[in-house]
Parts: C-alpha cells; sequence; structure tokens
C-alpha cells in the first residue's frame, strides 16, 4: 500500500526457511536462559516480518508512527520471550522435577504460551493501525478516509492467524511425538531428534499456508461497522483494506 520494495528476508516465500530453525531451537526447551535467547530471536524476525508487510497507511501528526513502532516492539518482543522462559525458570528454581511437571512444563504449555505470545507481539506491533486508523477504498480504489475500526479489524485477525500457525505448529509435533515413542519407533536419540525436526517442519510447512489464507488480504468491512465521518463522505455498502499478513 505504500509502493516500497519489502526486503528479501522478510518476504513471504522466505517465512519458512527463516523461521522453521528459528521454531525447531524455541522447541528444544533445555535451559532457561537458552529458550529465552531462542525466543527473543524467533519474536524479533517475526515482528520484523509483521511490520513490514503490515498496513502501512497508519498517519499521525504529533509523532512518527514507525518510532512508536519500533518502541513498542522491542518491549513486546522482550516480554514474550521472558514469557516463553518463565515456566522453565520456576521448574529450575524450585527444583520441580518430577515426570507430571515435565510433562506440563515442556510438553503443554509451550504451544499455547507460544500462540499467545506470537499474537500479543502482532497486536502491540501493529497498535498505531487501531489508534490512528487506516485507510479504507471503494471498489474503484479511491480512498475514502482513515478508520480506527478497519485497524482493529485486521489487527485481530492477523493476531489470530499468526496464534493459529504457531500454537498448531508447536502442539501437534508434541502429541505426534508422543505417540512416536510410545511406538518405540525411533529408538535412539539421535533417530528421534531427526523424527522431531521432520515432524515440526511439515507441520509448519503445512500450517504457513492454512494461516495465510484464514482471512483474504484484502479485507472487507461493511458499511454500518464504519466511523460516522467516513459514512458521510461514502454510498457504498463494503469497503476495502489491506490487512496485511
Amino acid at each position: 500500500d505504500t509502493d516500497k520494495i519489502i526486503p528479501v528476508l522478510f518476504r513471504p516465500p522466505a517465512f519458512l526457511p527463516i523461521s522453521l530453525p528459528l521454531v525447531i531451537a524455541s522447541s528444544l526447551q533445555l535451559r532457561a536462559k537458552q529458550t529465552f535467547f531462542c525466543q527473543f530471536v524467533f519474536h524479533t524476525y517475526t515482528t520484523g516480518f509483521t511490520l513490514l508487510n503490515g498496513n502501512c497507511t497508519t498517519k499521525a501528526e504529533e509523532y512518527s508512527v514507525q518510532q512508536k513502532q519500533i518502541f513498542y516492539s522491542l518491549g513486546a518482543i522482550s516480554y514474550a520471550a521472558c514469557i516463553g522462559a518463565l515456566p522453565l525458570v520456576f521448574m529450575n528454581r524450585y527444583t520441580l522435577k518430577s515426570s507430571l511437571t515435565q510433562l506440563v512444563v515442556k510438553n503443554l504449555l509451550p504451544a499455547p504460551l507460544l500462540g499467545l505470545t506470537s499474537a500479543f507481539t502482532v497486536a502491540v506491533a501493529r497498535s498505531p493501525e487501531f489508534e490512528n486508523g487506516i485507510e479504507v477504498m471503494d471498489r474503484n480504489g479511491k480512498v475514502v478516509g482513515l478508520s480506527q475500526k478497519a485497524g482493529e479489524k485486521a489487527v485481530k485477525e492477523t493476531a489470530l492467524s499468526r496464534a493459529v500457525l504457531f500454537g498448531t505448529t508447536f502442539f501437534l509435533p508434541a502429541v505426534l511425538m508422543h505417540f512416536v515413542q510410545r511406538a518405540k519407533f525411533a529408538k535412539n536419540p539421535r533417530a528421534l531428534a531427526s523424527v522431531r525436526m521432520l515432524v515440526i517442519t511439515s507441520v509448519l510447512a503445512g500450517m504457513l499456508p492454512v494461516s495465510l489464507s484464514m482471512f483474504p488480504q484484502c479485507g472487507e468491512i461493511k458499511r454500518a461497522d464504519l466511523e460516522p465521518e467516513i459514512l458521510s463522505s461514502t454510498e457504498e455498502m463494503e469497503l476495502f483494506y489491506n490487512r496485511g499478513i
């Protein structure tokens, strides 16, 4: 929506090969410091992808939107990485080493935590879109105004799609690996690690197109859902906006 060229590493075709090793590293759940570092790098890349592929038509007179997005993004990345490592910190600090604790911390919690933190970083990084509004257009591509409600809808849909992508990518491999271990399909640790990487790769590769196609990139919003000042400037029953990915 600005005619600017997106850097190669942050284009959709580069998302899978770059995010895959970060997802695998984040799923290891070895130590708290290592988990924090892996998730910090992971959220840094996905947040950069979010910013560069979001809606860039937001305008504000009193400050630079880009500077605010960068400042918010750094805070969201740090917070998300801390949340991801927090269960391991508690487990190690209070020496909770029972099999049930290991199951909860290393197998059950990572999926919802990563899904929620991924959605959180999207919402925070793109918060200026629903604070100041994004451009909405008629069927002919004519911009009719800035809408906060369209911005809110765009950010919510993108955050939900990102939560589904990474939540599922962490959840399904954990379930599948549980059955692989029970069936003793891979008997030595090296074979087990190879199977785990293959499963994560397959799930992420399968879920990526599902996540990107959950909502159309060219979003629609009904006229009745828009602000009064936009209603007075058009008679169109449906307007359109760039949702981003």
